[in-house]
């Protein structure tokens, strides 16, 4: 695993939740990767929500706002379970490109099976993402975040699915 940026990781507030801090920090810094690479998606789904083209452009554009608005709440729980654990998250967009693993793109000329494509290796490569972070928050003795990873996994296989879907 690439290291992630920590200038923009710190604990400030003590959390005495029974979580040695190297640990804590271990998971933090995962944790800071994977709202990264949501923040990622979550951009990536309003321009092409914008810019999609063709025949299906109106479920398409429908369908891209359903994805990214469930993002929107997803990268707010990443952010309140890093906050939980006693550490402060990143906010910056630098950050976000600093520390994430998937990758910007641009318009596409609004071609909808490329936006589609693009979007679906993404979830799958949060998907594979989260089931790492899941066995090492499990050796960790992390529970209520290996629980937390676990539902996030879950969202991104249905969001994969609906994607595949569309592209089948």
């Amino acid at each position: 695993m690439e290291s992630v940026n920590t200038t923009s990781i710190s604990t400030k507030t003590e959390a005495n939740i029974g979580l040695q801090a190297e640990k804590s920090t271990t998971i933090v810094k995962r944790l800071t990767r994977l709202l990264s690479d949501e923040q990622v998606l979550y951009t990536k789904l309003r321009n092409y929500h914008w810019n999609v083209q063709g025949m299906f452009f109106q479920s398409l554009h429908a369908f891209f706002e359903e994805q990214y608005t469930e993002l929107f709440t997803v990268t707010d729980d990443i952010a309140e379970r890093i906050r939980s654990l006693g550490h402060f998250s990143i906010g910056s967009l630098i950050s976000f490109l600093d520390n994430a693993r998937l990758r910007e793109s641009n318009h596409l000329n609004g071609n909808a099976e490329e936006m589609l494509s693009n979007i679906l290796n993404d979830h799958e490569a949060i998907i594979r993402t989260l089931r790492d972070d899941i066995n090492v928050t499990q050796e960790l003795g992390d529970e209520g975040t290996t629980d937390f990873l676990v539902g996030l996994m879950r969202t991104h296989e249905k969001m994969a699915w609906m994607v595949r879907s569309h592209l089948g």
